[in-house]
């Protein structure tokens, strides 16, 4: 049974049976909820069952489905899963049913269109997510943003518009990039076998000159760091949190910022190894930037919804220095980390919307001592919080304990600054629940508001669920990412062909404490480790270019 096809292809089918339903006048707006939530749930279970029937003990790539596509470039139909894409396609049909059920009663216009846009969302995130074909996963990342800009756009508050048309602006300029990329790797292929190709697998193997690998990598981690988003390219994503609908800021959040997280580990790292080693000291200064700006930021925001927005930047720097710290601990930590920020920021912007909804506002200062009015959504909305924070026996801690040891290993000045973070994520999420929920009601108009309801006890017992048990049982989720994530890591160490200072210049002052012993040796006995061993790699390079162009045209290639 194809499992993989059936999981994006079940809740877009879902999509079209919606649209071929007539609710001009909204009178079958009930039905249509009811299918579209069946709908997401069985694309729910078609995702648990790709994880039953995934092997944890194998690092490749598993439930593979194949099919030529476009045969004369080289371009498949090219599906696969391993351990690390496994949990995030096991996410998105996790949290796709969530959405749907916090939008049950605050969307109540053209409510049609904003389930086929949430199924076709739904479809286009999990293909991001199975692909193997690098033109196949690009359809799937370019698709995934028109659903997204309209139910932004649509379904949003006030300023909207602003906010679809800058999140396209600035996502398309990245997928640009990356299409460019993209291309040049397919020609690289061809240049090197005679044949085009799209294929991960075949372009892991190619043997990328240093100087090129440097601008393929900075394109593809552009547009990843756009999404991510990574310091300095996370300006669009304050206003689209704030702008769009609960739902969209649950998936936003939840799933197509991972997207970019993913891409570092499918794509940048491996793709182009060398690269990656001399940029990732950079990558992580703005991560740990990224983390401390984030967590300022958020501190004075008296908007709710807005501070969860910029905890997320805080957060996801954790993810991206766990990636750049390149073994298996820090990216084990950051594969966690993604899946405990899609469970955590989810369940904030799910129960932030729950009191939206109520009052019709988000502002801090209209709250007070809402746990004597709503003692069931002040109880789920702790264990949110401190899901979020870190607290140990929940789900944030382990992410940021992994993601934190393994940077330790590579690099401890990233961790001190890393570590302020922490500090002050506990500082602002807590502020924030003590204004809200603790104290007397000091606002009349939060006297009599409705506690949870069984639809939103549905939508937030999961994720208060899920939390709990990501904090005392890890070993679920990191028993089938752990081959995989060995695998990433082993293929960038073994390929890269020089170890690079990064010691950044004036940074160089404080001596040995940033480069573990280990990796000095590491740098030391390698033969290769020096400049004249890449000048004459990228000789070589040149020199096998030069006979391969002086070769007849091979005739497979297409006109």
């Amino acid at each position: 049974m194809p499992l993989l096809t059936l999981s994006w292809l079940v809740p877009l089918a879902g999509a079209g049976i919606l649209l071929l339903i007539g609710n001009a006048d909204e009178r079958r707006s009930g039905l249509i909820r009811w299918l579209a939530l069946v709908f997401s749930l069985v694309a729910f279970a078609v995702t648990v069952a790709v994880w039953l029937a995934f092997d944890a003990s194998s690092s490749e790539f598993q439930l593979v489905e194949r099919a030529a596509w476009i045969p004369a470039f080289g371009i498949e139909y090219h599906l696969g899963v391993d351990g690390i894409s496994l949990l995030l396609v096991v996410l998105t049909g996790f949290l796709t049913p969530i959405a749907l059920l916090s939008s049950w009663e605050s969307v109540d216009r053209k409510v049609k269109e904003f389930s086929i846009f949430m199924l076709a969302l739904e479809a286009a995130m999990i293909g991001v997510f199975v692909s193997l074909d690098l033109f196949l996963f690009y359809v799937f990342w370019d698709a995934m943003l028109i659903p997204m800009y309209f139910l932004i756009g649509i379904w949003g508050y006030d300023q909207r518009i602003y906010a679809a048309f800058k999140f396209m602006l600035y996502t398309m300029a990245g997928s640009v990039l990356m299409l460019v990329a993209i291309l040049a790797l397919a020609y690289m292929h061809s240049e090197s076998t005679g044949s085009y190709s799209f294929d991960i697998v075949r372009l892991y193997a190619l043997d990328i000159a240093p100087q090129t690998q440097r601008w393929l990598f900075l394109a593809f981690t552009v547009a990843f760091a756009i999404k991510v988003p990574l310091f300095p390219f996370h300006t669009w994503l304050p206003d689209a949190h704030v702008q769009a609908p609960t739902a969209g800021s649950i998936i936003l959040a939840g799933v197509l910022l991972k997207m970019g997280t993913y891409g570092l580990v499918r794509f940048s790292f491996p793709l182009f190894p060398d690269a990656a080693v001399e940029y990732a000291p950079w990558i992580a200064l703005l991560a740990v930037i990224g983390i401390v700006y984030g967590a300022l930021v958020a501190m004075v925001q008296p908007d709710m919804k807005k501070l969860v927005a910029y905890s997320s930047v805080s957060h996801l720097g954790f993810v991206v220095l766990g990636i750049c710290a390149m073994n298996e601990i820090g990216m084990q930590g950051a594969v966690y980390q993604m899946l405990a920020h899609g469970v955590s920021t989810g369940g904030l912007f799910l129960i932030v919307g729950m009191l939206s909804d109520r009052r019709h506002t988000r502002l801090i200062g209209e709250f007070g001592g809402l746990r004597n009015v709503m003692p069931r959504l002040t109880a789920a909305f702790l264990i949110i919080t401190l899901a979020s924070i870190g607290m140990p026996g929940l789900n944030g801690f382990i992410g940021e304990f992994l993601t934190m040891l393994g940077g330790w290993l590579w690099n401890p000045r990233y961790v001190i600054g890393a570590g302020l973070g922490v500090i002050l994520s506990a500082v602002y999420m807590l502020w924030m629940f003590q204004r809200v929920y603790l104290g007397p009601v000091t606002n009349d108009k939060n006297a009599a508001l409705p506690d949870l309801s069984v639809r939103e006890w549905a939508s937030v017992l999961p994720l208060c669920a899920m939390a709990i048990v990501m904090g005392v049982a890890p070993v679920i989720f990191t028993a089938p990412m752990g081959p995989s994530v060995k695998k990433v890591v082993e293929r960038v160490q073994e390929r890269r062909s020089v170890t690079v200072d990064n010691s950044f210049g004036s940074f160089g002052s404080f001596g040995s404490f940033g480069t573990s012993e280990r990796a000095e040796r590491v740098a030391l006995e390698r033969p290769e480790a020096s400049p004249r061993a890449e000048r004459d790699r990228s000789e070589r390079f040149e020199r096998e270019r030069s006979e391969r162009l002086e070769r007849p045209e091979r005739s497979e290639r297409p006109e």
